[in-house]
């Protein structure tokens, strides 16, 4: 059970510093705003995505949130991460900007299992 929760937490914080953490502290940038417009979407796209990707991050690691709220926050970070992978591939063609999103994916997944095979545990 130990290892468990050791490896729970740990793609979980994993998941909130590239999703929560780091879209606060630089979506503001001229680098990232760049990026925005360069996958074709309006600005404010990118404001909501980061309010969004910020709620969600706080959400998966805050214990008190379970359930189906915890399940829409794994589901919204699964369609996010999936969409940024086809975004960057119909605009860059596929390479690591492409690639990231689909290992961030898989990091979300390992968060996931090991999420429902504690809660199962703990019942």
């Amino acid at each position: 059970m130990k290892k468990d929760k050791i490896i729970f937490w740990t793609a979980t914080i994993l998941i909130f510093l590239f999703e929560g953490v780091m879209p606060a502290f630089t979506s503001q940038t001229e680098l990232a705003k760049e990026g925005i417009r360069h996958l074709g979407y309006p600005q404010y796209f990118g404001n909501a995505l980061v309010v969004f990707k910020v709620l969600g991050s706080i959400g998966l690691v805050l214990p008190q949130i379970k359930g189906r709220a915890k399940e829409w926050i794994y589901a919204g970070f699964a369609f996010d991460f999936v969409f940024a992978s086809i975004s960057h591939a119909a605009v860059d063609g596929i390479g690591g900007q492409a690639i990231f999103p689909l290992v961030v994916l898989g990091i979300l997944m390992i968060s996931y299992f090991y999420y429902h095979k504690i809660s199962k545990a703990a019942k």
